[in-house]
């Protein structure tokens, strides 16, 4: 347990910096202070831990996504400085923390003071507390660098720290990475008779597979939570000591998942895993290579990822006789996941009351569904039985046991871990193996069938206008070059920055987004934009990871939702040209498979990363987000199209939100006249951009294109308007609309429009 112990060292050091600064009465304090470990002081020197004085204590923290810069024409725009607010975080749903200008630590400080006052002897001791503890406090505080934070100082130190202990003289360490791929294969491919509590049950199913090949590395090399350095979306990051130990440790642990992965999951999902090179200690921190100007930390980094992705198309190559093996297919399939090789398939009731054939798999991803609903602590353990729990999943070599509270625990044996989900209430982590799980769960409720997620027939009915479903997924553009590059122009990639990183992008996508769903109006930025003001309660994320999501929900709920994911994202990180989304939704009847709604959201958002990226794919249209939302910036317009329209005068409205807010509010009679006239003149200008498309090699139809997009909507557009009453729309719509800037959004805003206005029946729905 030395790992462990300068482990602790590290976390009691790091609240040894609060103390210091704050200065509570804490009289048990001096006689639990013991000697420091040799590799804790060498893992202090590395990391540049400050020495005290004056100048080591916690400052305001930089915002690290300033520092992210890709632009290579050495031009940059000069911003104000970007902090991190001061403030604990909330031990449940905490609202989003927008960056400010520097704020005063007065108050902050006198927090902290009081907090501190209440630990006890017993806590001193306690890593799983200590590490919550400067987690909850120190997030928004940074120390030694003005972007580091003092948590991701703190993890860092103790990973190398815990990397070190076995050797005394020891300098080298070594990185562990790995990627749990296929996951879409298995989340992704099942049908409308699946329900999406199977969903939402096969993404957490996973969350806890990839939890257990972290659990089954930090226990084999006898490291502490504290030495993984990121672990979320498949992938995971562990520092450890670079020995013989270690291969034979990732090498066993891999080739045993895997095994048991293909069994499981019918070769579907298969694990990554890699060791890099040994190196130097002291390269996590702030020393480049002079050849390629590379932090050495961030070359390392690289490199192991190549290994990674080397193992990943040579997939399960050490079973190869076992895939080439013929395999039997029985006629009857699951009709949820469509496996066919199995005869083990028995009668469920669906949500809706059918019965219809599932494999074992699917029938035990239906009963954790619904247990899911109530889980708040999650017990891995390798007992078999353990009172109290709401369900129970058996992994590869131990079993995850849900609870629905704190109170319904039973007493917990030494070697057993506790999960709290997104909880940060410090009372918890008594227990010494605690462990705080980020998850984006949120869900919400079924009226037809309770306790339990909201049903797709629901979503629908409760949707405006059409009775549709709607999955939204999408991702942050250039995610593994913001790692590998995006700190290099302005500051050094070093261990803690990249931990900080990670850590902000899990936040947001496993915490922030929870709170934005459940308490819009307290999490959106300042100047938001939206269709509709109030709440987006109808909504279930199925997978929210490190950098990606897909929800599901009343179709207008979630597109309001995607546009509101959007804004925070980027107000969260400072609004950086460098940090951008990409996004697609599909909409869906309830019976239409939810594999081939996932396929359609999915090719949605590829198109948008078609599009320079920073864009969203929506009724069959892809543009930038500034386009959707009517935000004007000249980088959504092409330079090109600026140059052909320079003589023409930008319209006051622009774009697709600002004509669809106006039109909705309307009445019914007018807005479907005019939105079906839209809609022609949409409908006609695509019919004619595409016979121009095929004679485009003719000279005579030449530059034709973009005559037709920008302004054969002239005439009619002006005998729609002129059709409408005075009073109905305003002078600036009308201008707007004839405006060649808005001709190519007529699809979009009509197609809408349409989709609101258009009621059907509830019953019609499930014809």
């Amino acid at each position: 347990m030395k790992s462990h112990d300068v482990a602790l060292q590290v976390m009691q050091e790091a609240v040894e910096v609060l103390v210091d600064w704050t200065k509570p009465n804490l009289p048990w304090k001096e006689s639990n202070k013991g000697e420091i470990d040799k590799a804790v002081k060498k893992a202090k020197g590395y990391l540049h831990w400050p020495e005290k004085s004056a100048k080591s204590e916690p400052q305001p923290l930089r915002l690290l996504f300033d520092f992210v810069h890709f632009s290579e024409d050495g031009r940059e725009e000069k911003k104000p400085e970007n902090y991190c607010p001061v403030s604990a975080i909330a031990e449940s749903d905490p609202c989003i923390p927008y960056p400010k200008e520097k704020p005063d630590l007065t108050d902050y400080k006198e927090t902290i003071k009081k907090e501190l006052e209440k630990l006890e002897s017993e806590d001193w001791q306690n890593l799983s507390l200590l590490t919550l503890f400067i987690e909850k406090y120190g997030s928004c505080l940074s120390f030694g660098e003005s972007d580091i934070a003092l948590v991701d100082m703190a993890r860092s130190t103790a990973a190398v720290a815990a990397a070190l202990v076995d050797n005394s003289d020891a300098e080298k360490i070594a990185l562990i990475a790995g990627d749990l791929s296929g996951i879409q294969n298995f989340i992704y491919t099942i049908s409308s008779d699946g329900a999406l509590k199977s969903l939402r049950a096969r993404s957490f199913y996973l969350e806890l597979v990839a939890e257990e090949i972290v659990q089954q590395l930090l226990e084999k090399l006898d490291l502490p939570r504290t030495s993984v350095i990121y672990a979320g979306g498949g992938n995971l990051y562990i520092l450890a000591p670079a020995n013989q130990h270690t291969i034979n440790v990732v090498s066993k642990v891999q080739l045993d998942f895997n095994q048991w992965l293909k069994y499981k999951f019918q070769s579907k999902i298969f694990l990554a895993l890699a060791i890099s090179d040994p190196f130097h200690a002291k390269d996590v921190f702030a020393f480049k290579d002079p050849i390629s100007n590379k932090s050495k930390f961030a070359e390392h980094w690289d490199k192991v990822i190549i290994k990674v992705n080397q193992q990943k198309s040579q997939k399960f190559i050490h079973q190869i006789d076992d895939l080439l093996k013929i395999k039997v297919s029985y006629e009857q399939k699951c009709r949820v996941c469509h496996r066919d090789n199995t005869t083990d398939l028995k009668e469920v009731e669906n949500d809706d009351g059918e019965l219809i054939l599932q494999c074992p798999s699917c029938q035990k991803m239906s009963q954790l569904g619904s247990q899911l609903f109530k889980t708040t602590v999650v017990v891995r353990s390798k007992r078999q039985h353990i009172p109290g729990r709401l369900g129970k999943i058996s992994l590869q070599s131990a079993h995850y046991y849900l609870f629905e509270n704190k109170e319904s625990l039973p007493e917990l044996q030494k070697e057993e871990t506790v999960f709290f989900i997104n909880n940060w209430e410090t009372k918890n982590y008594q227990f010494q193996n605690s462990v705080s799980l980020l998850l984006g769960n949120y869900a919400q409720n079924s009226e037809e069938k309770e306790p339990n997620f909201i049903r797709a027939n629901e979503m629908a009915s409760r949707a405006d206008g059409i009775n549709r479903v709607g999955y939204l997924r999408m991702d942050v553009d250039n995610l593994g070059k913001i790692f590998a590059k995006g700190l290099e122009k302005k500051t050094i990639q070093n261990l803690p920055r990249i931990a900080g990183l990670s850590r902000l992008m899990t936040y947001f996508f496993k915490v922030y987004l929870n709170s934005l769903a459940k308490d819009r109006c307290a999490n959106l930025p300042i100047g938001a934009k939206s269709l509709n003001e109030g709440d987006r309660p109808n909504l279930l994320f199925i997978y929210a990871g490190g950098d990606d999501l897909f929800i599901s929900g009343s179709w207008n709920e979630v597109v309001d939702f995607a546009f509101d994911v959007y804004q925070a994202f980027r107000a969260y990180t400072g609004h950086n040209p460098d940090i951008t989304l990409s996004g697609g939704i599909s909409l869906a009847d309830v019976k239409f498979p939810l594999y081939q709604a996932a396929d359609e959201s999915g090719e949605a958002e590829d198109a948008a990363k078609g599009n320079g990226r920073d864009s969203l794919g929506l009724f069959g249209n892809v543009f930038k987000w500034d386009e959707w939302l009517g935000t004007y910036k000249s980088e959504a317009i092409e330079q090109e199209i600026r140059n052909y329209l320079s003589s023409e005068t930008f319209p006051s409205l622009f774009g697709i939100l600002p004509f669809v807010k106006k039109l909705y509010n309307i009445d019914s009679n007018h807005s479907r006249s005019f939105v079906r006239n839209l809609l022609a003149t949409a409908q006609v200008q695509n019919q004619m951009i595409n016979e121009i498309k095929q004679k485009r090699k003719q000279p005579e139809y030449q530059g034709q294109e973009r005559d037709i997009r920008y302004y054969l909507h002239l005439p009619k557009i002006a005998y729609t308007l002129a059709r409408l009453p005075e009073n109905v729309l305003d002078d600036d719509f009308r201008k707007s609309l004839k405006s060649p800037y808005n001709a190519p959004y007529f699809r979009a805003i009509a197609t809408w429009i349409e989709l609101l206005n258009r009621k059907e029946s509830h019953d019609s729905n499930n014809d």
